[in-house]
């Protein structure tokens, strides 16, 4: 029986050893092994999985350190009974009869969920992407890095250095509230100075992305009456996190040069804008309407949020001074994230602001969270004190660059709908096919063809949004796939339209 619960697989990262201690390990607990007999010998056990009998051996010695086995001299191994006190034994089945059960069960209906709920943001139009994306031959998608891009020998070294004794003694804590001392003054010192920013550490959160960042700010500023404005289109998160806690949301048109300025925006309260790439179109806010913006949020009273989402990826020119760095009255609320450049599964961002919001959202986090794993912490703090987030940005630029070059000449050539934006950078193109086209239509046919795009119409206002936008994102499809990918993108559009 045993064997039948063990299988080996070759192309895994674990080795054979360490696959059969894990198997065995779950049988015991899911208590699949009785207590009164012995298993397998390593003998029986290493022929039934055509493994060495040292191998086996090993995991067995393995087991009967971390407590799952017990040793009996010339008897074997058996599952050590204690390793299962303190589990809760599952409820008996009644004695009575099926039909005595029938006649005197007493049927009880669980809770009513659905009048239950005080908001479901299912209903909520939503980003979605597989996740199974990787088996797709053109992954037009954004917010996904290529897995061949990512630093594993450098991240390895980080990891190791983190998990030293020292180190670990610094970050096994309880650290209440508090980041990682280290990873705060890397982010002040190595991290916002190329964007212009200089912070003091009290000025710094740490994040577990965006998302996270803007829910902060929502709980924390949202009060009756009070309105928030933001691109249109702009980030389907941004609005739909907003829209639940502010009672009025406030569309802001966006042209060639980004969130537009006027008089609607000045009878707001807080805007949130992506001024360096703007969501989801990717033009630039010049120079210019930057500092007209910050001028006339301190005519109106008005409190700006920056989403520095993509602040590296500029490839005609120089990445222009955020927003934050033109602040001279503490009117910006900054925020960006680390995951974007290293893996979006590392989930660590950080926010600037006055050094009282961020204290209310420092013990606002607590109560959510307490803080991003400090074990991140400290390795993302040592990837970054030894230049390896600085060599990792230059590699994806060069590598970004090619890929938008080939991008967006494809488009040009092959999707004359669109309307050429003067972008200078980013990791996505926002495309506008024929008026009549249906981008769910477009993406699902797509999908069929191995094609992964994006919804366009997630990113707009309203309940009737147009249908004719779509996102292609490529930092993740292999250079020599964008054009024909393009073209069969094109051609599945002429078959719609």
């Amino acid at each position: 029986m045993l064997e039948q619960l063990i299988h080996l697989d070759k192309s895994s990262d674990d080795n054979l050893k360490q696959q059969i201690r894990k198997a065995l390990a779950v049988a015991i607990l899911d208590g699949h092994l009785p207590l009164e007999h012995p298993v397998p010998s390593s003998r029986k056990l290493s022929q039934a999985l055509s493994v060495s009998r040292q191998t086996v051996m090993f995991a067995y010695e393995d087991l009967v350190e971390d407590g799952y086995l017990i040793a009996r001299e010339r008897r074997g191994y058996f599952v050590n009974p204690s390793i299962l006190d303190g589990r809760a034994k599952k409820a008996g089945s009644s004695s009575k009869s099926s039909e005595q059960d029938s006649e005197d069960e007493v049927r009880v209906e669980g809770p009513d969920w659905e009048a239950r709920f005080a908001f479901q943001p299912s209903q909520q139009r939503n980003i979605d992407k597989p996740s199974d994306w990787q088996r797709y031959p053109y992954p037009f998608l954004s917010g996904q890095i290529d897995p061949k891009t990512f630093p594993l020998a450098e991240w390895r070294e980080c990891s190791k250095q983190a998990l030293s004794v020292l180190a670990v003694r610094d970050w096994t804590g309880d650290c209440m509230d508090a980041d990682d001392p280290l990873l705060v003054e890397q982010i002040r010192s190595r991290v916002l100075p190329r964007r212009g920013i200089w912070a003091k550490p009290e000025e710094i959160l740490i994040t577990v992305g965006t998302q996270h960042s803007l829910y902060l700010l929502a709980s924390l500023l949202a009060k009756p009456g009070k309105r928030m404005a933001m691109e249109d289109p702009g980030y389907p998160d941004a609005r739909n996190i907003f829209s639940m806690h502010f009672d009025e949301m406030v569309p802001q048109p966006v042209d060639n040069y980004g969130l537009v300025l006027n008089e609607a925006l000045g009878a707001c309260d807080y805007v949130y804008t992506t001024p360096s790439h703007q969501w989801p179109t990717s033009v630039t806010m010049p120079i210019e309407r930057r500092q007209r913006l910050l001028k006339q949020a301190e005519q109106d009273d008005l409190v700006i949020i920056e989403d520095d989402y993509e602040i590296e990826t500029n490839y005609i020119g120089d990445p222009l001074p955020a927003l934050k760095s033109l602040d001279q009255t503490g009117r910006v609320i900054y925020m960006s994230s680390l995951s974007k450049v290293l893996a979006p599964g590392l989930r660590l961002g950080f926010m600037v602001a006055p050094a009282p919001l961020i204290h209310e959202a420092r013990i606002l986090r607590r109560l959510m969270m307490r803080h991003p794993p400090m074990n991140n912490q400290r390795m993302t703090a040592m990837f970054l004190s030894r230049g390896h987030y600085d060599a990792l940005l230059k590699r994806l630029w060069r590598k970004y660059k090619r890929n938008w070059g080939l991008i967006t000449r494809a488009i040009e050539r092959h999707i004359p709908s669109n309307q050429q934006r003067p972008v200078f950078g980013g990791t996505t193109c926002w495309v506008r096919g024929p008026d009549n086209l249906d981008c769910h239509a477009l993406r699902a046919r797509a999908a069929e063809r191995g094609v992964l795009l994006e919804l366009g119409d997630i990113a707009f206002a309203g309940d009737s949004p147009p249908l004719n936008y779509f996102r292609l994102g490529f930092t993740v499809i292999d250079e020599d796939r964008i054009e024909p990918g393009i073209r069969l993108i094109a051609e599945l559009i002429d078959e719609l339209t």
